[in-house]
């Protein structure tokens, strides 16, 4: 469900009409519904609320820190995968407690960062990384909570490029070689087992595979536990996925359910690392109609935003529904909607029905894009990133502001002689 309808015949967020935040900071912008971001994480919670869980929201999908603030207020928790997203969790007041850090290339600058602020635990990934991680905290003279992560070899059915589970992904340790891994890590004194990890992918939207994997994590669990492994933590990692146009994805109490069914048994604190469940669609990019094109047979609106904004599009092939912000019932023709970068890759929406009657200046709201979105964006082209607003019933505030030319180039030092 999402915040975004029509009143009036404006399409609105809440009780904010989308046009009249475009008059006042321009286009493009990201708008965020503070309605729908609360009402999908406590769904979320809500079906988990008879277990001992923490609910560890992807930053990588909005790392916004007003957003990220407005998750922590309610009892949410952060996945990391970086030490800056890291530093983005603690800076919007996530403790650290509820912070898990993820990733398969942490540097030792980010291990010790890690381990100075008291995260709960660190999945690690591969045999390296965790010599790696026992090295640093024995430098600093602590022990590290750790989760293996398993790969279970199961496939996600899902994107080639977000499918995390399979044998040939770079992700995790063999599911066949974790009781040896836990093992090495048992025997180091400055390592601390407390659970295992496991994350297969996302935009899951087929229970069936997370049941697959969370049946072989059942096994394993029980097998280390019988080596003497003290095992109290699962995380399941995230991945549940949202209706970009006609999935059909699991309720997200349908997915604890499913969880429950396997695990709940094993008396386990569960790790969950929702993102794009919780923030998809409580976001649109909204963009301005620049020019009207035609080429042959080919019809061309080109707007303002572009790969650099919103890259799901060119990256995976992805849908987003396209909507005017103004309400119309005109006839409807095939068009290409690209932006203004320079790659023939630049598109947000290819061979798709768009109204007839849209006008140079008109806005449109491409939805669906609150995760990975703003989070994905860059300056490529030298283009200043977009502003992002919040929307909270009939206000809305600029939470990020839109970057100027003088942003593109401050951090750089000009060192030859002309």
């Amino acid at each position: 469900m999402n915040d975004f309808r029509y009143v009036n015949g404006r399409l609105h967020c809440a009780g904010v009409a989308l046009d009249s935040i475009a008059d006042a900071v321009g286009t493009p912008f990201y708008c965020y519904s503070h309605e729908t971001l609360t009402r999908h994480y406590r769904a979320f919670h809500e079906g988990f609320r008879d277990v001992p869980h923490v609910i560890a929201f992807s930053v990588k999908a909005l790392s916004n820190l007003s957003v990220l603030r407005l998750l922590g207020s309610m009892g949410c928790g952060a996945d990391v995968v970086s030490g800056g997203e890291l530093y983005r969790a603690l800076e919007a007041g996530i403790p650290a407690e509820r912070i898990v850090y993820s990733g398969v290339g942490k540097t030792r600058d980010e291990l010790e960062y890690a381990l100075r602020t008291g995260t709960l635990m660190f999945n690690v990934e591969s045999s390296e990384e965790l010599a790696a991680l026992a090295e640093a905290a024995a430098r600093l003279g602590v022990v590290a909570p750790v989760s293996l992560r398993v790969n279970p070899d199961v496939d996600p059915k899902t994107h080639k490029y977000i499918a995390t589970g399979l044998r040939e992904s770079k992700f995790g340790i063999a599911i066949d070689l974790a009781r040896e891994s836990y093992a090495r890590a048992a025997s180091m004194k400055s390592v601390r087992i407390v659970g295992v990890d496991c994350h297969i992918g996302s935009q899951l939207t087929d229970l069936a595979p997370i049941r697959d994997a969370l049946s072989r994590l059942e096994r394993l669990i029980g097998e280390l536990r019988a080596d003497g492994h003290a095992v109290t933590h699962l995380d399941i990692g995230g991945g549940l996925g949202i209706s970009y146009d006609d999935e059909a994805p699991p309720h997200p109490t349908e997915y604890a359910r499913a969880v429950l069914e396997t695990v709940s048994h094993l008396n386990l604190t569960l790790v969950m690392e929702p993102g794009r469940v919780i923030v998809g669609n409580a976001g649109v990019l909204v963009t301005r109609l620049l020019y009207r094109k035609r080429q042959g047979d080919k019809r061309f609106l080109i707007v303002d935003a572009g790969m650099n904004d919103l890259i799901r599009p060119s990256l995976y092939d992805s849908f987003h529904e396209i909507r005017p912000v103004r309400e119309t019932a005109a006839p409807r023709t095939v068009a290409d909607v690209v932006g203004p970068v320079c790659e023939s890759g630049d598109f947000l929406a290819r061979d798709r029905a768009m109204a007839d009657d849209l006008e140079r200046g008109e806005l449109l709201a491409v939805m669906s894009a609150g995760a990975y979105g703003f989070a994905m964006a860059s300056n490529y082209n030298s283009r200043p990133r977009a502003a992002e607003v919040l929307v909270r019933d009939d206000r809305f505030a600029v939470v990020r502001r839109r970057e100027t030319y003088e942003d593109l180039v401050g951090p750089e030092r000009v060192e030859v002689d002309p």
